[in-house]
């Protein structure tokens, strides 16, 4: 199986994007904390441009009184079940299990199968190959998906869809194909959709009926809500009823289930919300073109840039006060999530300017 060669490999042989040159920790997405440190000097209020959360959440609805002092009841979770198969497309609430956030279905999902030999498609987010690795699994990181299509074999497939960082998508048409024959084999192929709410196109939700096909959902991203910890895996039936026993009973909070339950159900914000965040990533876009940055890719709750004097520009952006997301395996690339408001985006704009004219105009 081909390994990505681009990857900056730990003592497990896994990518590790959280440790750079020399074991300095890399800033993950939406830690201010780190930030300040890094940065003790930067101005405040923060504009925190690391994540790729929705910037203007969905508004909280009243939450019943006994969603705080009992313990969630059967059916709360049944509703958001219900919810969630009608919100993305599946087949019926029986193919939907819930859990504390996708990050714990991810932790989740390598205990599920004895230890065998996995794909992940890269470069990706950096836990999926951890968490395999981690369970006992043999994790290859692979560069490209023809290498996949074209018969690279696995027990497990994992596809970011649409992925982070670059915003690569695949087909409905390419996954199914890769679903069926992974089913063939015994295997799974995990679609990793936590963006894919802002457009649904390539989504295969709608077909976690098929065997082998597993879909995770981040509820938290698009509906701007990523402390409620949420997140949704969608597959047939059997293996949902699996991980709904493996996370076991009241694994989302009372309060967590009203509101999501509420949001997935709430077409009109859900179709202007869509509209809302194209037109920012739009305007986005504009914004670094004036300056002088290059778009390379990205969704519309993110966009990335790659531009060699990126080391630079994010540390100018940190010290003004703007935290962005780069990439130890990628150092030209930078990620930013959406501005919340006009303010933000002229302070990107002034600094991008600022940091720019001091650096070498043929080093972009």
């Amino acid at each position: 199986m081909a390994e990505s060669k681009t990857a900056t490999k730990g003592a497990s042989g896994v990518t590790t994007e959280g440790q750079g040159s020399g074991g300095a920790a890399i800033l993950h997405g939406g830690d201010l904390d780190g930030a300040r440190l890094a940065f003790p000097h930067a101005p405040e209020p923060w504009v925190d441009l690391s994540t790729g959360i929705n910037p203007w959440p969905y508004p909280l609805p009243p939450i019943p009184a006994d969603a705080w002092n009992r313990l969630p009841a059967r059916g709360a979770e049944e509703g958001l079940r219900e919810a969630a198969a009608a919100c993305y497309g599946a087949p019926s609430a029986a193919n939907v299990a819930a859990a504390s956030g996708s990050q714990a279905l991810i932790q989740l999902l390598p205990r599920l199968r004895a230890s065998g030999t996995v794909a992940v498609l890269a470069p990706t987010y950096a836990e999926h190959a951890a968490c395999w690795a981690g369970a006992g699994h043999v994790v290859r990181e692979v560069a490209g998906f023809d290498a996949l299509a074209d018969g690279e074999a696995a027990d497990v497939v994992v596809v970011v869809n649409p992925n982070n960082p670059d915003g690569r998508t695949l087909s409905v048409a390419a996954l199914l194909g890769l679903a069926e024959r992974q089913a063939a084999r015994g295997g799974w192929l995990v679609v990793d959709e936590a963006f894919a709410d802002a457009d649904p196109a390539a989504s295969v939700a709608g077909f976690a009926d098929e065997p082998g096909l597993v879909v995770l959902r981040s509820f938290g991203k698009f509906f701007g809500l990523a402390g409620l910890r949420l997140g949704i895996a969608l597959c047939a039936p059997d293996l949902a009823g699996a991980l709904r026993a493996a996370i076991g009973p009241w694994a989302v909070s009372g309060p967590g289930l009203a509101v999501a339950t509420a949001a997935l159900a709430d077409r009109v914000w859900i179709d202007a919300t869509r509209a809302r965040l194209a037109a920012a990533a739009a305007a986005l876009d504009a914004c670094l073109v004036v300056v002088g940055l290059r778009v390379v890719g990205g969704t519309s709750l993110f966009r990335l840039v790659a531009d060699r004097r990126a080391a630079a520009l994010h540390r100018g952006l940190g010290e003004a006060g703007i935290l962005v997301r780069r990439f130890e395996r990628q150092a030209d690339w930078l990620r930013l999530g959406l501005p919340p408001d006009e303010e933000s985006v002229i302070r990107l704009r002034d600094a991008c300017v600022r940091i720019l004219a001091g650096t070498d105009p043929s080093a972009r």
